[in-house]
Parts: C-alpha cells; sequence; structure tokens
C-alpha cells in the first residue's frame, strides 16, 4: 500500500524513515525561522502566519503517519529511525502531549528569571514571561484535559497488551507447536497459518486504533496552547 509523501510522489512504507528524515530537515530550517524571529526587536515577517506553517508541518506528518499506520502500526511503535534519547521518551508511538506544557513553563521560567528586573519596572516583554492571569487558567484547564485523555489512551494500551497474550493466541500457538511436531518443521499448515495471520491482524487494528488516538491528541493538545498565546509567545513557544 503506497503513502503519499507531502509533494504528492508515492511513499511506500519502506520509505516511511526517509520521509521522516526530510521532515526533520525541513523542522530544523522552521526551528531557525523561528529563533530569528523570536530575536528580531521589531519582527518583520507575519507572526501568525509562521505559526501556521509550523503547525501544518506538523499536520502534514501526522496526515502521511496516519497512512503508515494503516499499513504497518509496529513500524511506527518500534520506529528504528529514532535515536535511542527518541526511545527513552516515546509514547505511543510519539511525544506525549502533557510533554508540551512542561516546556513550556521550563521556557517561560528560563524567560521570567532572564527579564525579572524589566517585569518588575511593569514593561511588557511580549514573550513566555508574561503570560497573563487568564492564559494560565486556560493552559491549566487544557492541561487538566490532556493528562486525563493520555491516562485514558495509556490504559487502552495496556488493555490490548495483555489481549496479544490472551486465550485465542494461547491456542493457536500451542497448535502451530503440536503441527510442527507431527509433521516436521518444513510443513505447513495453511489453515492454521491462516487462523494466526487474521488473529494477529485484529490485534494490530487494535493498536492502529490507539496510535491514531495518541496522534489526535497530540495535534490537538499543540494546537490548543497555541490557540491561547498571543503570535509572538507562539512563535517563542514552538
Amino acid at each position: 500500500m503506497a503513502l503519499m509523501s507531502e509533494n504528492g510522489t508515492a511513499l511506500d512504507r519502506e520509505n516511511f524513515e526517509e520521509f521522516y528524515i526530510r521532515w526533520k530537515e525541513k523542522q530544523k530550517l522552521h526551528l531557525h525561522d523561528l529563533i530569528t524571529t523570536a530575536t528580531e526587536p521589531s519582527p518583520s515577517s507575519s507572526l501568525a502566519g509562521l505559526v501556521d506553517r509550523v503547525l501544518s508541518h506538523y499536520k502534514e506528518y501526522y496526515r502521511v503517519e496516519s497512512k503508515c499506520i494503516k499499513t504497518d502500526v509496529l513500524l511506527i511503535l518500534s520506529a528504528p529511525w529514532k535515536t535511542a534519547l527518541e526511545d527513552a521518551f516515546i509514547w505511543v508511538g510519539g511525544w506525549r502531549p502533557s510533554a508540551a506544557f512542561h516546556l513550556l513553563y521550563s521556557k517561560s521560567g528560563l524567560q521570567l528569571e532572564a527579564k525579572l528586573a524589566e517585569l518588575m519596572k511593569g514593561q511588557d516583554m511580549g514573550d513566555l514571561s508574561d503570560l497573563s492571569s487568564a492564559q494560565l487558567s486556560r493552559m491549566d484547564k487544557l492541561q487538566r484535559i490532556t493528562i486525563q485523555q493520555e491516562r485514558e489512551i495509556s490504559e487502552e494500551v495496556a488493555k490490548r497488551q495483555k489481549r496479544v497474550a490472551d486465550q485465542e493466541m494461547v491456542e493457536l500457538s500451542r497448535d502451530v507447536s503440536e503441527v510442527a511436531q507431527m509433521q516436521g518443521d518444513q510443513s505447513d499448515d495453511s489453515e492454521t497459518a491462516r487462523a494466526v495471520d487474521s488473529t494477529l491482524k485484529h490485534k494490530e487494528e487494535d493498536f492502529q486504533l490507539v496510535v491514531q488516538s495518541a496522534d489526535y491528541l497530540r495535534l490537538t493538545t499543540l494546537k490548543g496552547v497555541v490557540n491561547i498565546l498571543s503570535p509572538i509567545q507562539a512563535v517563542h513557544f514552538n
């Protein structure tokens, strides 16, 4: 089953890693633009347009990944192209949505510490150091919702992992072992093989739904945070 890359050409699952590398390179360019814009005294470019491009880039990734999930969800869950550091923080095939709030508050704290003197004089910094009480209240509400949905998805993952070793799989494994013992390793019991494939396919479909839910939460959380921030604050956050 072919996937579609951002330029419309066919992208099969074996080339998803190549797509991911290209996507990361483009992400670095976006990051450079964000840093440059954030450090300008009077940003000349459209802040909202820049933030929209960054969000569209994330949206494109999840659009392509969703097609790969339908083809090979285990590829996304294992992600062999990711670094050991990335693997250490992976949650259901990607980054944990609640991490967005940790990042926001960490950046806010650093900027607050660096510009405390200016803030004490009542100056409007226009970055994450001067989040308003209304913004903090909305952010807290969004964080609570996100954590709850995270918890629900984690519970679904645990249920599906348990089902992988359920009675049906145990019986199929026993059948395969018995066939191998009676007919030899070179034999093939097509009926048992079909039963195994069918059962595994059902298990994979279960994981497809969970990963898609996780990706949806990742994207909606990112959009939710950005919507609470002002354009220049969103530039500093991204």
